[in-house]
């Protein structure tokens, strides 16, 4: 999973368990929640820059109930179509929901449920662009790839007050 070192690497711990920040110098490029106590570059040496420590701070603000909405730069690189549907999940507030149908309706791809699903899942930078706002139909959680799965994106959802099944 991990490939050539990111110019800037920050750890900070959260109630979800410890995340891992890697950033280009000018935007966060990763947001990685460890995984059975694991970290994917936890051996390597802490680059922090100016970006990285604002994104944590503003990590901070959001665990603490202090902030709603992220304003550190990400980059997101992917096909044109993950990154349409990233910009959306952007879009989503604090405490807003969204389904995967409503996403692939929103692209023009009403039935690019799994495509929709496989973008969602294959954002770099969690939490901050809120990829756990999205639920099934019926408010059902199914799935998460971020941290420890469904228990964190459910840490998430209740931390924000969205209703869920």
């Amino acid at each position: 999973m991990t490939t050539e070192a990111p110019e800037a690497l920050l750890r900070l711990d959260s109630p979800i368990g410890r995340i891992e920040l890697e950033g280009d110098g000018a935007a966060v490029t990763r947001l990685t929640i460890e995984r059975e106590g694991r970290l994917p570059r936890e051996r390597e040496p802490e680059r922090p820059d100016a970006v990285l420590a604002r994104a944590a701070a503003e990590l901070a603000e959001y665990f603490a109930g202090d902030r709603t909405a992220f304003t550190v730069p990400v980059a997101l690189p992917g096909t044109a179509f993950q990154r349409d549907i990233w910009a959306r999940l952007g879009e989503i507030p604090f405490g807003g929901v969204v389904g995967y149908g409503e996403l692939g309706l929103a692209t023009g791809r009403p039935t690019a449920g799994r495509a929709v699903g496989g973008a969602v899942g294959a954002n770099p930078v969690p939490i901050i662009v809120p990829c756990h706002r999205v639920l099934a139909a019926d408010g059902r959680i199914t799935g998460y790839s971020a941290g420890d799965g469904v228990a964190t994106k459910r840490w998430l959802l209740d931390h924000e007050g969205i209703a869920h099944r």
